[in-house]
């Protein structure tokens, strides 16, 4: 038994009838009652075992045939509900050779091979190899260079040691930024090809024991996945900010500056190590040396030569997102938007399809209630995404193509993807962060049957003491002791909310799960399958129910609440504590500058350097100016008091709620720049964007941050006065509010 106290399930959906027959308030813990009953572990573990029982990348007749099943369902759910379809560029691989020439001539690459215990693995009918999406065509045969992960860390570490990838093939590891990155940087620097393998100190045997005696990557397993320049923008490379259309306006493959011009090749860790044995140079210490059970070397002579081939089919390929609609009853104008990708690299069980069944299961919930006589006072839009692993591009189209209505109509997005067993994990927008909280308080973990904010809460707490990994946001473990709202985090990239938060400007968030699963074991190979799921992510898939009640309860109560459940205080708080980073990250970068000069002064690099590492000091880039932020110190205190006030308006009358909700509307849209970032237009939220050198990682107040980080000052200084506008922006629309509440 739980401490939680809630109606049967019969006297719910009675007092729920009653109340729709007779137009009576409808009591919001009975509707929650009834739709918590009607979501069903069984029916998730069902349509998984259907929708990963055969590859479903993009293009497949199986992702067809998942979206035509859910088209079905959603209809027989009472939901109105369509088909869209977009035709995108999506290469697939008709030739991948990998082969080690020197010092002796071994084959490498190929499939996964079949694990006795998992029955999917042993179908690979219709399954493409192993491959990256986006890179660049190409035949070449080179010496190889470790980079470590391929960073701009690691290729400063090169050059001290006077190592050079121009003309090189470079062996990088998963991990430490966006996979995308790794080739891309391995371009600019030189580099004619690129080769990325899951090293066992990330995501193998150092935390989990191989599949299939454990839920870890195995020696064989390779994590696929795109290398599209998503930092410039997601979706369809071929057209940007417009909707990939049959009849769509498109640039050429070369003229696309998100396709990659070198080839890249995903592998094993298991042919990491045979390339990795005979690379010669310095010994690899310290944090950029992996779990391998052997000697790492950076290499870069000719004593390990590498062939790489990559001939793809750059085709268009149709894409399928299904959108399923319940249109509201007295606000059917403001949309509650609703989403998961069902698209996956091979069979898809972990990524994504835990987070599908979960939508799939709110979707036929709320069909039930609507049954009852019930209907949503917004209406909702409910979001199956095609098209998503190989770049955000089913959810992008989309977007783009609706991107007016969209600005008018959407009130809020919320989004899942991987689902697993654990800790609630909450990122999006902070004016939605005590709508979170106030949601994971109502929904028991399945393990320890109290709440998901308790478990969460327990954890950061626990994570203070011991200095662990997770519970990292900043104020995390204040809240945690105070028993107050838990801090969410940044949205950067990596799932379908990018195109709304940081191109439209809606609210987003992303949920989930996770923690205790083993998913990164099995992530975007061919063991992402229902077997690992039932035996290592999340048996059963209770937390798959648990993810319904709490995404199903927020999409309740934001449909009906009188206004937008936003607390603007949350955001004004997270807004301030930005803009101490980026100027504590400005005095910072100044001193450690200094520093440089002084030690490069006093020669300490070259009587530092030794015998078996021999190194030089790093290049000198001068000393960082100092950045005015006085007019972001200032848009952020205005921000506060703002939100403070608006934040206590209360209760209003039906007239006067009615004036506030018209001033607030679309409120998020005023932290857009119409020239977007630097270099990358396609992004105009001036809080929130993905680095461009972290990829999935968010940077906050991204335009002055990373125009720091990267040295570029004139740009800092400029975005500093940007940033402060949409800050203010943001302000004057909370006043106008409070004002329009008053009148």
């Amino acid at each position: 038994m739980t401490r939680f106290a809630t109606l049967t399930t019969a006297t719910a959906a009675i007092a729920l009838a009653a109340a729709a027959a007779s137009g009576a308030p409808r009591d919001p813990k009975a509707l929650e009652a009834t739709f918590d009953a009607q979501v069903s572990s069984a029916d998730q573990v069902g349509w998984l075992k259907e929708m990963s029982s055969a590859p479903n990348q993009v293009g497949s007749p199986h992702d067809r045939a998942n979206a035509e099943m859910e088209l079905a369902l959603f209809k027989r759910w009472g939901w109105d509900a369509h088909i869209e379809t977009f035709q995108i560029l999506y290469p697939t691989p008709i030739t991948t050779t990998l082969e080690l020439v020197a010092p002796e001539r071994v084959t490498l690459g190929g499939q996964e091979p079949a694990v006795a215990e998992d029955a999917s693995s042993q179908h690979l009918g219709g399954a493409l190899p192993p491959y990256v999406a986006f890179q660049g065509d190409g035949n070449v045969t080179a010496p190889v260079v470790y980079v470590n992960y391929g960073l701009p860390e690691d290729y400063d570490a090169l050059a001290q040691r006077g190592i050079d990838v121009r003309g090189k093939i470079v062996l990088s590891r998963y991990g430490g930024g966006w996979r995308g990155l790794k080739p891309k940087l391995a371009q600019e620097h030189g580099a004619i090809g690129c080769l990325i393998y899951s090293d066992p100190a990330d995501d193998g045997y150092a935390y989990n024991d191989p599949y299939p005696r454990g839920g870890g990557r195995p020696s064989a397993g390779v994590q696929r996945g795109s290398v599209q320049d998503m930092t410039t923008y997601p979706g369809d490379p071929l057209t940007p900010g417009i909707g990939a259309t049959e009849g769509a306006k498109r640039l050429t493959r070369e003229t696309a500056p998100t396709i990659l011009k070198v080839p890249a090749l995903p592998i094993s860790y298991a042919d990491a190590t045979r390339i990795m044995a005979g690379l010669g140079g310095p010994v690899v210490t310290g944090r950029a040396r992996g779990a391998l059970p052997l000697a790492y070397h950076w290499g870069g002579n000719d004593a390990v030569r590498v062939h790489l081939l990559v001939k793809s089919d750059w085709s268009l390929k149709p894409v399928y997102d299904v959108i399923a609609t319940m249109h509201g009853r007295s606000k059917p104008d403001e949309w509650i938007i609703r989403g998961n990708h069902h698209d996956g690299w091979v069979f898809g069980a972990s990524d994504p399809l835990t987070g599908q069944v979960a939508l799939m299961s709110e979707a036929k919930a709320l069909g039930a209630l609507a049954r009852t006589g019930w209907r949503p006072e917004r209406t909702l839009i409910y979001a199956s995404w095609d098209g998503e692993e190989p770049g955000l591009i089913g959810s992008t189209e989309w977007v783009e193509a609706h991107a007016d209505e969209l600005q008018r109509h959407a009130v809020m997005y919320i989004n899942t993807d991987v689902n697993g067993r654990g800790f609630l994990e909450a990122e999006g927008s902070h004016d939605l962060q005590h709508f979170v909280n106030a949601a994971a308080r109502d929904v028991p973990d399945p393990r320890t049957g109290v709440s998901s904010y308790e478990r969460l809460r327990a954890e950061m707490r626990a994570a203070a003491y011991t200095g662990g990994a997770r519970g990292v946001e900043p104020g995390a473990a204040e809240a945690a002791k105070a028993g107050g709202d838990l801090p969410i985090g940044a949205l950067g990239s990596g799932s379908d909310y990018s195109a709304f938060l940081q191109h439209l400007g809606i609210p987003s968030l992303n949920l989930g799960y996770g923690g205790e699963s083993a998913s990164g074991g099995s992530y975007h190979s061919v063991y992402d399958s229902f077997y690992h799921v039932m035996q290592f992510d999340d048996p059963g898939l209770v937390y798959g129910a648990a993810l319904s009640k709490l995404v199903g309860r927020m999409v309740i109560r934001a449909a009906d609440a009188p206004r937008t459940p936003a607390r603007y205080g949350d955001f004004a708080g997270a807004v301030t504590r930005y803009v101490a980073e980026v100027k504590k990250l400005a005095a910072d970068q100044r001193e450690h500058d200094r520093a440089l000069t002084d030690l490069t002064r006093d020669r300490a690099f070259a009587l530092a350097s030794t015998v078996d590492d021999p190194t030089i000091a790093p290049v000198d880039r001068g000393v960082t100016p100092l950045i005015d932020t006085l007019a972001l110190e200032d848009a952020a205190e205005r921000l506060t008091r703002s939100a403070r006030a608006a934040d206590a308006l209360g209760e209003l009358s039906p007239a006067a709620q009615a004036r506030v909700d018209a001033v607030l509307r679309g409120i998020d849209q005023t932290l857009l720049d119409p020239e977007g970032l630097p270099g990358r237009p396609w992004y105009r939220n001036m809080v929130y964007a993905p680095g461009t050198l972290t990829g999935y990682g968010a940077k906050t107040l991204p335009g002055v941050r990373e125009a720091i980080e990267q040295r570029r000052f004139a740009d800092a200084t400029r975005y500093v006065a940007k940033t402060a506008a949409v800050l203010n922006a943001y302000a004057d629309r909370l006043d106008a509010a409070v004002k329009a509440a008053r009148s």
